[in-house]
């Protein structure tokens, strides 16, 4: 080995150098020399059982595996000797032999166009195989079999074993990569295939349709339903998932201006993983629902909250209008508004789905042209109490580490969230860790299918958060395990969380909380003496009236332990949205300029003055639901709402939709007639995420470029160049011509991104914040010596345990949970129009505990109404043992069966977050 660490050795005659880690296959791939090889992916554990990357090896008897095999220093290899290249060949045409025949008019391969044992076959030169397919019948009876039949049960997927070469990648990329342990290998010999579950069809077994497989395979055994692999795209685009907050990089196949297909790219979020929606989730983008001319509400049809008695075909309430038109009633209506009632009059709701650059144009145009603070967004509905309580201890709300940096953790802590369903990807590293030998500990009222990688589960009774976490506090500051030197040095108030605690014993924490003492203690303890333990959470945690105080117990945990500004430690609250983190951060928040400068902050307040060179208000604007109570005391008289869908995110929906409908304007910005639309005024058509160019921020801190795949259709306009026009009409001369000027003026106002140019993420694709331009370099982990506060320590802040009200009683004897599913998302706008993903889970259900079932006499199927001292919806029962005993599970995507009709709008007095994680319901007859 030389002095830089790389072994030498002989390549077909040729010195090389290699990294001690590397591959024979791998050395030779990147000095340019081609080895056939079908079972070696790069990404997936190397196997060596198709054998058609051998190589001869001077002094070794048979050949090597170049895909397992690791170079010597001094090793003479040769890929293309007679015999290498022999053996190599015979592998190839051997497995040709088996292939399916195919259609006389077609030269490429039957299943995907790019069929990689095709391609190897052509570069090596084989014809047709001189051997017989065990398919063929002039084979002897006793080795003959009948070629498998097409697999088409699953909505996505297709499997065609006939074309399968038991390469293993499959198996290797749904048990080792997603980890979701549905595909295996069975039988033997000449029987031996690939199987789902215990030989189940596809669509009938666990398959969760992340597609992993269908990206690992080289012939198309496993591909897209429809045939869809075997066209040849017109482009590819590289661009980015539409989805959660993970930020998956994927790429784009366009054919005839639709997409085709998609598929993984290596980005730092997700190494070319994908799950279902990312995968199969795009063709809502070609419903026939799209929006492609304004709309302007028709006299005859008044608002009405009630959406029973509205037309079958919501279009019937509305008349196609000119953009002039609609702009002009739209933009002038606002402006008439703010003129004759004041800027407080106006309120304005922005969207995490956009860009980053839609998201900051769109607050400013509320604050200078409105004339107020009235913005808002979804985190108001996710994650406003973890901000709340992130600002308030170490003066940042971003997370401290990326959910990659579980692969450092030996301890993992999920309370709240179900990164399966919502993080699907980022829950596959999360998986990959507790292979390794990290400790999974997963706290959550529901048993989720996450927690069977858990080391411990943490079944804890709804809404007892805080009661839980003060018990492990105490444990840990009980016992001693708290790291001194870092309370000392880093933090302020640790004298407050001791006597807040003291009386917080786990025996008295169990009663409340429902976990054993026991239990709590280890925990703890695991936590407190974990060489790095990461913490994640999600809306389990911040959708509570005491959301913030379950968010400061965790901070405290991590402050008291030093498990924070180092690899595989911190806090990270997992981001819903595309793109919440980059909306909060460019100041789509009521009471925060860009990158969380207070309005009320006279140099902020100055800083922005200067930048927009206009005069700004310092009053704090209006949340999501204080709008709402608003619009009720006739304070709000106009709104303006970009990609928001409050008529179905919104708690307490039937009072939301009956403020909306008293507006004297609402003017909706949205690709689909949402049920917020139903409610408007006027509805301009806007662009996907597909049809627009734009920087998005995921969960961690990773801003990434997001590139325009499709034309938008119809008069469809980009969201930019509609906000813009609207702020003309409002008396703003703005002159942006490209999303790259906003981004320009951002990195004006934020010194987070000051480093970052529009041209770094063209050419890079991605930067993580901060990067600033006095240190333009990612800091994917943050807070390793100090925090962002006036003294460089993190504020420790007490938090109490106290009842929900309203309470669980006998009138109300259930709890609601209510949350996500896998397949849909956020309000159902976008999954429930596309077609794989409303295949999947196309009916509203509300999920029971089997023992609940049979006391109530239930069956799975049956058709119950759920009611809450809000409202009453009505849907089918799933059987599900993870849903804890007394309470209910039902997500929120289902217009016909609202989740939110039920939930309270009770807020949290900090974050202003409203609960919707506890709701006392009761069952009642569904007639």
């Amino acid at each position: 080995m030389n002095q830089a660490g790389l072994l030498e050795f002989s390549l077909n005659g040729a010195q090389v150098s290699a990294q001690p880690d590397e591959t024979l296959l791998q050395v030779a791939q990147r000095h340019g020399v081609d080895i056939p090889h079908l079972c070696y992916k790069d990404g997936l554990r190397p196997d060596g059982n198709c054998r058609a990357c051998v190589v001869e090896i001077a002094g070794e008897r048979t050949l090597a595996p170049s895909c397992c095999r690791a170079p010597k220093a001094g090793m003479q290899v040769q890929t293309n000797s007679p015999r290498a290249q022999t053996a190599q060949k015979m592998v190839l045409e051997l497995l040709q032999a088996d292939m399916p025949a195919q259609p006389s008019q077609q030269s490429e391969p039957l299943y995907r166009r790019d069929n990689e044992l095709h391609f190897w076959s052509e570069k090596m030169g084989i014809g047709a195989p001189r051997f017989a397919s065990k398919f063929d019948s002039g084979v002897s009876p006793e080795s003959n079999h009948a070629a498998p039949c097409a697999d088409t049960s699953h909505p996505a997927m297709a499997v065609n074993l006939d074309a399968c070469i038991q390469c293993g990648r499959c198996v290797r990329a749904c048990g080792e990569i997603q980890v979701n342990e549905v595909i295996g290998m069975a039988w033997r010999g000449s029987e031996s295939k690939i199987v789902f579950d215990l030989d189940d069809p596809m669509g009938a077994s666990s398959c969760v349709a992340c597609g992993e497989c269908v990206q690992a395979c080289p012939t198309g055994a496993l591909a897209p339903k429809g045939g869809v692999a075997t066209l040849q795209p017109d482009r590819q685009v590289d661009s980015l998932c539409p989805y959660c907050g993970v930020g998956c990089q994927v790429s784009y196949a366009v054919k005839d201006e639709k997409i085709i297909q998609v598929e993984g790219r290596n980005g730092p979020a997700n190494l070319a993983r994908l799950c279902v929606k990312g995968r199969f989730g795009f063709d809502y983008v070609h419903h026939q629902g799209r929006l492609t001319t304004p709309l302007i509400r028709k006299p005859g049809y008044p608002k009405n909250a009630d959406f029973a008695s509205l037309p079958a075909n919501k279009f019937d309430m509305f008349r196609e209008a000119s953009w002039d038109e609609a702009l002009a009633l739209a933009g002038g209506g606002l402006k008439r508004l703010r003129d004759q009632y004041g800027g407080t009059a106006l309120a304005g709701f922005g969207s995490a789905k956009g860009s980053n650059e839609e998201a900051y144009l769109f607050q400013k145009l509320v604050r200078t042209g409105f004339g107020s603070n009235n913005v808002d967004h979804c985190t108001r509905m996710c994650h406003a109490a973890s901000v709340a309580a992130l600002l308030e201890g170490i003066g940042s709300g971003a997370v401290s580490n990326p959910v990659a940096d579980v692969e450092h953790a030996e301890l993992i802590f999920i309370i709240g969230a179900n990164p399966a369903n919502n993080h699907p990807v980022g829950a596959t590293f999360i998986k990959n860790a507790v292979q390794r030998g990290a400790r999974l500990v997963v706290a959550d009222p529901r048993r989720t299918e996450f927690a069977r990688h858990a080391w411990h589960f943490l079944q804890f009774k709804p809404d007892t958060d805080v009661a839980l976490l003060n018990g492990m506090i105490h444990v840990i500051i009980s016992e001693g395990l708290v790291a001194q030197q870092f309370i000392a040095d880093r933090t302020l108030g640790f004298e407050e969380i001791k006597a807040n605690v003291a009386d917080c014993t786990p025996e008295a924490m169990s009663v409340i909380c429902g976990i054993a003492p026991e239990v709590i203690r280890e925990v703890a303890r695991a936590y407190a003496t974990a060489s790095a333990a990461i913490m994640l959470w999600g809306m389990g945690v911040s959708q509570s009236t005491h959301g913030t105080d379950n968010a400061r117990c965790l901070i405290t945990l991590a402050m008291i332990t030093g498990q924070i500004g180092r690899p595989g430690t911190g806090l990270h609250p997992l981001r819903g949205q595309n793109n919440v983190q980059g909306a909060s951060d460019v100041g789509l928040i009521p009471m925060m300029y860009p990158d969380y400068q207070r309005v009320d902050n006279p140099q902020a307040q100055a800083k922005f003055e200067a930048l927009w060179g206009q005069s700004l208000s310092s009053q704090p604007g209006l949340t999501v639901v204080e709008v709402m109570h608003a619009i009720d005391r006739g304070q709000i008289r106009g709104m303006y709402l970009m990609g928001e869908n409050p008529a179905m995110s919104d708690p307490d929906l039937d009072h939301t939709r009956a403020a909306m409908a008293k507006l004297e304007l609402m003017v909706v910005q949205e690709i689909f007639l949402t049920e917020t639309a139903w409610l408007a005024d006027v509805v301009l058509p806007a662009t996907t995420f597909y049809e627009k160019t734009g920087t998005f921020t995921n969960t961690d801190r990773c801003v990434q470029m997001g590139r325009q795949v499709l034309q938008p259709p119809g008069q469809a306009k980009p969201d930019l160049w509609i906000i813009s026009q609207i702020a003309q009409h409002l008396g703003l001369h703005w002159t942006y011509q490209h999303a790259r000027d906003v981004f320009n003026e951002m990195r004006q106002g934020m010194n987070s991104i000051s480093g970052v140019t529009w041209e770094t993420l063209a050419t890079q694709g991605s930067v993580v914040y901060p990067f600033t331009s006095a240190e333009p370099v990612s800091h994917p982990i943050i807070f390793t010596q100090q925090f962002p506060t006036s003294s460089g320590r993190a504020t420790l802040v007490p938090a109490q345990y106290r009842h929900v009200n309203p309470v669980v009683d006998a009138d109300y004897p259930w709890v609601l949970i209510t949350g996500r599913q896998l397949e849909h998302w956020h309000t159902g706008a976008m999954t429930r129009r596309a077609t794989v993903l409303d295949a999947i889970e196309p009916q509203a259900t509300v999920s029971m505990h089997p023992q609940d079932m049979a006391e109530q006499g239930i069956l799975v199927g049956q058709m119950v109404a759920v009611e809450s001292r809000q409202g009453k919806i009505t849907l089918a029962v799933r059987r599900d043992e993870g849903t804890p005993v007394g309470s209910l599970f039902i997500p929120f995507a289902y217009v016909e069966a609202a989740a939110n009709v039920l939930t309270d709008s009770a807020l949290d007095p900090f974050g202003k977050i409203p609960g919707m994680k506890y709701t006392a319901v009761r069952l009642v007859s569904s007639s």
